[in-house]
């Protein structure tokens, strides 16, 4: 249960900052759902591999570095998903930091509504 209440969120979220960022093109909701659905896989498995071998850099770029890993598995995601668009790297990058500001306050909300 707390793995489809999780994936709803990261869907809402990928469609509001779909609306917010316009280098963002969602298609439908089927293109959000399978987009969430791969984000989480991704953010799982191979974002934390990502972070723990970019490590030095991260430390050296004082956490710069992680908005660039997010922007590119975002990117990675959009390639990936058919009607899931970015239109740039710029993009990618901005719309994963809206999209985790936008996916942190839904989280407070619902979690806080229970």
């Amino acid at each position: 249960m707390h793995f489809l209440i999780r994936w709803g969120i990261n869907t809402w979220s990928l469609v509001l900052t779909g609306y917010v960022v316009p280098g963002i093109h969602i298609a439908s909701l089927w293109a959000a759902l399978l987009a969430a659905l791969l984000l989480g896989l991704v953010n799982a498995f191979i974002k934390p591999v990502l972070i723990l071998l970019t490590l030095p850099i991260n430390i050296l770029t004082l956490g710069l570095l992680t908005f660039i890993i997010n922007g590119m598995l975002l990117s990675f995601v959009a390639w990936a998903i058919p009607g899931f668009m970015i239109d740039g790297f710029l993009w990618a990058i901005f719309g994963a930091l809206i999209l985790s500001i936008i996916s942190t306050l839904l989280s407070l909300f619902i979690v806080s509504s229970k």
